[in-house]
């Protein structure tokens, strides 16, 4: 059959190149195809210095044909839907494509009803995402003139959950060199109730929130945004404490406010109505609400939450055994991140190697490694490693670049993420190479 391959990989992202590649360097298979509409590959991790003016957005572009792995075929369509049951993939163009073995990598996709009115005011004016246009984030940085500057995210699965705030500490530190600092506020909303997951990255992210004089609203939801009259709309995600402590504070209560929704308050201009409050910004930088993409939501592939389900260890589907996923469309209780699909190639590879091989899988297990490089100047950095459990997992090589603790900040760190990152993912990763 002209359109059956033995091995199938849905996405020409990360996760799809990196594993076709590796699957060819183990020479596994002669019969590799991926689907994957796009024209262009991005190094996205690149996007927050893009967003601070330190990185040309061109250098985190290659054309997808130089991309894909020789020895795979490139279909340049549309995944539409699945039939798992007769082992098929529907396209938009190239009909039915049919597999023995299915990767499915296609990463996230925005849905900005999620957030009414996000969408309309998205990459215009004033409000700004490094997921979308660092280089519109870059205009808007270096034109601020003061007022209140809030970055914020979704409540949804976002792709590397410390974006939001690497590029809040850059544009602070921006804006002080530039002499707008002190015309401005800065404040990070965030439904969540801690700065970071993992304790000893929140025990320095707190010591920079304090140098920068960043105000911190945790526990806020975003649920809409206001382009026209620059308010960004929330939901209180817990009860405000009894005995009338509040959110907002006058001239005479501000030790009367909720330390569970404000570190460091700051009196900006705050509306309440509808039970929502609204903050009024000078400058919004925000995360798209992020799903999987449509088909996979659609097909049944998937777990309540709407994400591809498979085993969080071995990658394995839990319906279908020839079917394995990675990635950030995976139901995996880790960040979304480029340094998770690192650690979880090698073990798809293995434990499909096995499968075809051997008709089991091997015994190698991902044990949710994530890292997230949060960069708290221009020229410092902090390495957050971990892994399901939240534990800090600092890789042993970086003692190698004289760098004794990443959880702290280092100039050396800055130089990893700015030089030696992008050299390795398309060096290394791209290539099939473990790292």
């Amino acid at each position: 059959m002209a359109n059956h391959y033995e091995i199938l990989i849905i996405g020409g992202g990360t996760a799809g190149i990196m594993s076709a590649a590796q699957l060819l360097r183990q020479k596994l298979s002669k019969s590799i195809a991926i689907i994957e509409p796009a024209d262009t590959h991005y190094y996205q991790p690149a996007w927050t210095l893009v967003g601070a003016g330190t990185y040309n957005f061109d250098k985190t572009a290659k054309p997808m044909s130089e991309m894909i792995p020789k020895g795979a075929k490139w279909i340049k369509d549309k995944a539409t839907t699945f039939d798992a049951d007769n082992n098929s993939v529907h396209t938009e163009k190239s009909g039915v494509i049919t597999y023995d073995y299915l990767v499915v990598a296609p990463g996230l996709a925005y849905d900005f009803s999620l957030v009414p009115g996000l969408g309309e005011a998205m990459d215009k004016g004033v409000v700004c995402s490094n997921y979308t246009d660092p280089k519109h984030t870059w205009d808007v940085v270096k034109n601020f003139k003061g007022g209140t500057a809030l970055f914020t995210q979704p409540a949804t699965p976002i792709k590397c959950g410390g974006a939001p705030q690497k590029i809040m500490y850059l544009a602070e530190d921006y804006w002080n060199k530039n002499k707008v600092r002190a015309k401005s506020e800065v404040l990070f909303a965030t439904a969540g109730t801690v700065i970071f997951g993992t304790k000893v990255i929140a025990e320095t992210l707190m010591e920079v929130v304090e140098r920068k004089d960043i105000n911190l609203r945790f526990n806020h939801k975003l649920v809409k945004v206001d382009g026209e009259n620059q308010i960004a709309w929330y939901e209180l995600t817990k009860d405000i404490k009894a005995g009338g402590c509040i959110v907002m504070s006058g001239d005479d209560d501000e030790k009367r406010l909720d330390e569970d929704f404000q570190y460091n308050y700051k009196r900006v201009k705050v509306t309440k109505k509808d039970g929502l409050y609204g903050i009024h910004y000078d400058m919004l930088h925000t995360a798209p609400p992020s799903v999987a993409p449509k088909f996979i939501r659609e097909s049944n592939l998937v777990n309540d939450a709407g994400w591809l389900d498979v085993d969080i260890h071995t990658l394995q589907h839990k319906k279908y055994p020839n079917v394995f996923g990675l990635g950030d469309v995976a139901a995996l209780p880790t960040a979304k991140t480029g340094a998770a699909v690192r650690k979880q190639v090698p073990v798809l590879t293995d434990n499909l190697s096995m499968l075809i091989k051997h008709k089991k899988i091997g015994s190698k297990s991902y044990n949710g490694y994530s890292s997230c490089p949060l960069v708290t100047d221009y020229g410092k950095m902090v390495l957050a490693e971990f892994d399901y459990e939240g534990n800090f997992t600092p890789d042993p090589k970086l003692k190698r670049m004289l760098i004794k603790d990443s959880s702290k900040e280092h100039w050396r760190l800055w130089m990893f993420k700015k030089y030696m990152l992008p050299y390795l993912y398309w060096q290394r990763m791209m290539k099939g190479k473990n790292v």
